[in-house]
């Protein structure tokens, strides 16, 4: 594949980016524009090289089901957003874009993401410019890769790079569908730096060395049918798999263990026991657990540690004893693949685990490759003070975990090669 290290003089050239700024946010308010930073390396190496910038990104969803037939217009979508405290506009990101490139650029943007307005806008640009074009999102046939979309926006552009890892497990118009046209054309697709870090730090952890063993993935999350597939992955390239969080209920359960109130995933119980038994001794599970009779902060309510829960109680977070068997677990490692908190990391009260985990891989700093593999796991990761002790910190929770599944294959990685 090609990268933004082998980029040819972009003079008078159109590059179109697709990144990935769907940042988290409160109405216009962005609580955390990480992912707009990472982004910063490769637009600044682009405009190094004289080319003429077309960002494009999503910002949440639309839900075109629930929008009635013949009322999809700019004001339905909006009042949608706005009922539900969605931000959908990217007119916000302008100036976060500008002040992570120290203001040496002007950032311009089109209100529009298809049409002679935003041809008019892209054919407007001159070198060493940006554009920020319309949320993506906003065309409906952006999730269904609709090829008279794809082929309207790659006809703006002479080249294009992929950095947005977050969405390179979507096959849309935008990650798939342009590239796709523009290699046929002849015109050259390229990794953004953002995309080489990860393609090159989640494939370590698809195709296994020896040097990097004993390899151990820490998973938690709410349903086990969410991470059926990784953890079947994992099975077949992990010494051990430590499972946390709400799902670990669900192995317990299988175990014929007490899970009180827990949420247990039904549906996947009969999976879970095949998984104990295929995995055995590879499997960790945490053996006492911090419980309460109430999952909200209510005044009153119980916390307590125990071994087996009472029905009435539900678990919240690993105990002590599970904190000393996961951290002695870790520190085996050569290798760690985390995704998953192992507790509801959001209330101080049930916070205790995530951190102990956090700690156990700071004490392999300089002794073991670490990577958190997104989602929860990264915000608890940042919250906690603990990102700087981690190898690398994926910006795409989903994409990791499917990067993981399809042995290193994501539509919006294949496409360009």
């Amino acid at each position: 594949m090609l990268t933004v290290k082998q980029l040819p003089d972009l003079h008078g050239k159109k590059v179109y980016v697709r990144v990935d700024f769907n940042v988290p946010h409160k109405g216009e308010v962005i609580s955390d524009d990480n992912r707009i930073r990472a982004a910063i390396p490769t637009i600044k190496a682009l405009l190094e090289k004289g080319a003429r910038v077309l960002l494009m990104s999503h910002l949440g969803k639309v839900d075109w089901k629930k929008l009635k037939k013949g009322e999809k217009t700019q004001e339905d979508i909006d009042g949608q957003m706005k009922k539900n405290n969605l931000c959908i506009a990217v007119e916000p990101l302008k100036k976060h874009i500008s002040e992570a490139m120290g203001h040496d650029v002007n950032v311009a943007f089109c209100p529009e993401n298809r049409g002679e307005a935003l041809k008019d806008a892209v054919d407007a640009l001159k070198d060493g410019e940006i554009l920020l074009a319309q949320n993506t999102r906003y065309q409906p046939g952006e999730e269904k890769n609709d090829p008279e979309l794809a082929k309207e926006w790659a006809g703006l552009v002479d080249a294009f790079v992929m950095d947005a890892f977050g969405s390179a497990h979507r096959a849309h118009a935008s990650t798939v569908g342009v590239p796709e046209i523009l290699k046929a054309e002849g015109k050259p697709v390229f990794l953004g730096f953002l995309m080489i870090k990860e393609v090159e730090n989640l494939t370590r952890c698809v195709e296994v060395k020896p040097e990097d063993r004993p390899y151990v993935a820490i998973l938690g999350g709410l349903k086990v049918s969410d991470k059926i597939k990784v953890i079947d992955a994992l099975i077949d390239k992990c010494d051990y798999i430590i499972i946390g969080g709400a799902m670990s209920y669900t192995f317990k359960k299988a175990r014929g263990e007490k899970i009180g109130s827990s949420f247990l995933d039904e549906a996947s119980l009969e999976y879970a026991k095949n998984c104990l038994e295929k995995a055995g001794d590879k499997i960790v599970l945490p053996v006492d657990s911090v419980i309460t009779d109430s999952f909200e902060p209510v005044e009153g309510r119980k916390i307590e540690v125990v071994d087996e829960i009472p029905e009435g109680f539900e678990g919240v977070d690993i105990g002590p004893k599970s904190e000393k068997l996961f951290a002695e677990t870790i520190a085996k490692a050569k290798m760690v693949f985390w995704n998953g908190p192992m507790g509801v990391f959001e209330q101080p009260e049930f916070q205790s685990g995530t951190k102990a985990v956090c700690e156990a891989i700071k004490e392999l700093d300089g002794k073991a490759f670490t990577v958190c593999g997104g989602g929860d796991s990264a915000a608890a990761i940042k919250q906690f003070g603990y990102k700087d002790n981690f190898s690398h910190v994926s910006t795409g929770g989903g994409a990791s975990l499917e990067m993981i599944e399809n042995e290193g294959h994501l539509p919006g990685v294949d496409v360009l090669r």
